[in-house]
């Protein structure tokens, strides 16, 4: 079962230093139809300006992945950490009992982008973690390469059983990518570039959603990035 969602159909704020994509409903942007998929409740397709950014807030009980697409953020929180998060980077912040953060643009020259997605925990009120490693590129080309996970060893940790992946395609290329458990379903984002996705024709910030597959065929129908979240649907 596929859920299509085009770039154009999602919820748009933009607050000047902050101008903002929701997939899924968020802060002023409701829609009783896109309040998540499966345990994946939050995709935030972001922008935000020179010198600007999130000032100190708390979250609780939320797996919150941080993905840079171009420029770096600074980030601060409740636990001591101030860390740069840069192109190439995944971070991850398991708000668990509580933790209170800020992030803004590192530069004040240039805009920072990035994607801010939310998971539902797989256990509450566990102590509040930190953690980010830089991905090489190369190791992604033509594949997608697992950048969070709960066992992957390579990856940031998450707690929960969900999967992120990020491939980067030349056109023409084809790869296949099979679940770690059928019954989970996959949201798949495509950060630039075209590509057929289990027959399913995605443009550059589409979003599709797709349940009952055990496994997946893309084809780059030219050079294409996308990223894969596998989420359990329940």
């Amino acid at each position: 079962m596929h859920t299509f969602h085009p770039a154009a159909t999602r919820g748009h704020a933009n607050h000047g230093w902050l101008d903002s994509y929701h997939t899924f409903s968020f802060a002023g942007y409701h829609d009783a139809r896109r309040m998540h998929f499966g345990l994946l409740r939050v995709l935030n397709d972001d922008t935000v300006a020179g010198g600007r950014g999130f000032g100190a807030h708390p979250h609780e009980n939320m797996e919150i992945v941080s993905i840079p697409l171009e420029g770096d953020l600074e980030h601060q929180d409740s636990t001591g950490r101030h860390e740069i998060i840069r192109q190439g980077d995944v971070q991850i912040m398991s708000g668990g009992s509580g933790i209170t953060h800020s992030e803004k643009n590192a530069h004040r020259d240039r805009p920072v982008k990035f994607l801010q997605i939310w998971v539902f925990p797989e256990l509450e009120n566990v102590a509040p973690r930190y953690e980010q490693k830089s991905f090489r590129a190369e190791d992604r080309r033509n594949r997608f390469q697992a950048v969070v996970s709960p066992t992957v060893p390579e990856a940031v940790k998450i707690n929960q059983q969900a999967t992120f992946s990020l491939g980067t395609f030349e056109a023409g290329a084809s790869t296949n990518y099979t679940l770690t458990n059928a019954a989970h379903g996959v949201y798949a984002f495509v950060i630039s570039g075209r590509v057929t996705l289990d027959g399913q024709a995605l443009g550059p910030r589409d979003g599709l959603g797709i349940t009952d597959a055990a496994s997946l065929k893309l084809v780059a129908e030219e050079a294409a990035e996308v990223l894969l979240i596998e989420v359990p649907m329940r």
